[in-house]
């Protein structure tokens, strides 16, 4: 009796380990590319973000982007795209077969334009924010976008040049980069058009949008509209964390890990 009684307690524990690493497992096979905001860097607002979702389990590229304070915009908008497919495929390469790209500020922006034609099973927009098309925007950058056009009309293109950004805390300040990097950025018609952004992401990709309670007037203002925007998915989700801009990677961990984990459950794997 008591070789039996052994003998069912070692099954049933198997059973609840088995069980454990069939939870965990969505995680250990999912990877997420993370994007910090304008002027930023990997360790900044984002660090918390990346290094808790590894602690789950997660697969996770914390990349450095174009935008942030160190480049100055030095690639154009499709080499941009380059990087985070390239960080997808190393992803892939370590055993990731669930993808998801995640981004704060102009990197929550950026994950928008990424999903017009690429495919992952989910996009996550961090206060997403520095849409070039509205009026502020094109009044503080307007003189730099006509003198890069005229410099590419010139044939000066790829020469590098003291251009303008502008960012709402900050006001305007100079950057160096091409003109016609800079371009692909800052034309208000281009890629960091937020409203075309979210009427172009594919509707097969949900979106989770986090806006904070917290965030600057002009996000606030318009979170709503701009979530309303997206393409029909029943699995995208407007979520709004009691924090400020800069505190969203950190405040919305939790509800990200619950969100991937229900696009997993609800979806098949991209191809």
């Amino acid at each position: 009796m008591k070789r039996f009684i052994t003998f069912l307690a070692a099954l049933l524990i198997g059973g609840w380990a088995c069980a454990a690493s069939d939870a965990n497992a969505p995680a250990q096979k999912t990877g997420i590319v993370i994007m910090h905001g304008k002027g930023g860097s990997p360790m900044k607002h984002v660090a918390d973000l990346a290094s808790a979702l590894e602690a789950k389990g997660y697969l996770v590229a914390n990349l450095e982007m174009p935008w942030s304070g160190r480049r100055d915009y030095d690639v154009s908008v499709s080499v941009a795209e380059q990087e985070v497919e390239a960080a997808l495929d190393s992803l892939r390469s370590k055993g990731a077969n669930r993808f998801f790209v995640a981004g704060h500020s102009q990197g929550g922006l950026f994950t928008l334009y990424f999903a017009r034609q690429h495919r992952v099973d989910g996009i996550i927009a961090i206060a997403p924010g520095g849409n070039v098309s509205n009026s502020v925007f094109r009044e503080k950058v307007g003189p730099s976008v006509e003198l890069a056009q005229k410099l590419i009309a010139e044939g000066k293109g790829n020469e590098k040049t003291s251009l303008s950004d502008y960012e709402g805390s900050r006001g305007s300040y100079p950057l160096v980069s091409t003109p016609a990097a800079y371009l692909g950025w800052f034309d208000p018609e281009g890629a960091m058009n937020q409203t075309a952004a979210m009427k172009n992401v594919n509707p097969q990709i949900p979106v989770l949008y986090i806006g904070p309670k917290g965030d600057y007037p002009g996000l606030l203002k318009v979170r709503q509209a701009m979530f309303d925007a997206l393409p029909a998915n029943p699995l995208s989700k407007l979520y709004e964390p009691d924090t400020n801009h800069l505190g969203a990677p950190s405040a919305s961990v939790d509800e990200i890990v619950r969100w991937t984990a229900e696009v997993i459950s609800k979806t098949s794997p991209v191809r």
